[in-house]
């Protein structure tokens, strides 16, 4: 049987991740040897935002919520890195996998974006690292000052910027300039 018809048949002809029946087709979990067992069923949305992270649709998303609980681990390692990614902490947080699951879902390259960005100490920050605000900011449009010594974990490195890195700030999604950040 072809891994394409396992997986239709594993996810009733359904996107794994939110449901879909629109456009959908195989997606190799990295690293993989192309089996079943490595693979998802997703809809042509989810694909192109999975291969286009800076153009991901946080709405599109909350799908997660329900499939990060699959008994697939494939599903489960896509939808931690997605969930990361987005920086939804709070959600990988009560994610469980086992050992081996866990270190393929850890797998996946954390910068992606090519972009080298130091904090305000020169430090380089990555993608998933935490950091801390070392000034108060007024947020514009949210609001709300992110206060000095707020944590601000899994961060997100956006494309090509060298000075930026976009979290979570009570709650909301936020670009926040490096020179105001010091690596935790």
């Amino acid at each position: 049987m072809s891994v394409e018809k396992e997986l239709k048949a594993r996810s009733g002809d359904k996107c794994e991740l939110c449901g879909s029946s629109d456009g959908l087709s195989v997606f190799e979990v990295l690293p993989s040897d192309g089996s079943a067992e490595q693979s998802i069923y997703v809809c042509r949305v989810c694909k192109e935002q999975i291969e286009n992270p800076d153009k991901m649709d946080e709405a599109h998303f909350n799908c997660l919520n329900e499939s990060m609980w699959s008994e697939i681990p494939a599903v489960v390692v896509m939808s931690y890195r997605l969930l990361k990614t987005l920086g939804r902490e709070d959600l990988v947080d009560m994610i469980y996998m086992e050992d081996d699951v866990k270190a393929w879902a850890d797998a996946a390259p954390k910068n992606s974006s090519g972009a080298i960005v130091r904090d305000s100490n020169g430090v380089v920050l990555n993608a998933g690292d935490s950091v801390v605000i070392i000034k108060d900011l007024e947020v514009k449009g949210a609001g709300f000052t992110a206060k000095r010594g707020t944590m601000v974990k899994n961060i997100t490195i956006p494309q090509d910027v060298a000075d930026h890195i976009e979290g979570r700030v009570n709650g909301t999604k936020i670009y926040l300039k490096t020179e105001f950040l010091k690596k935790a």
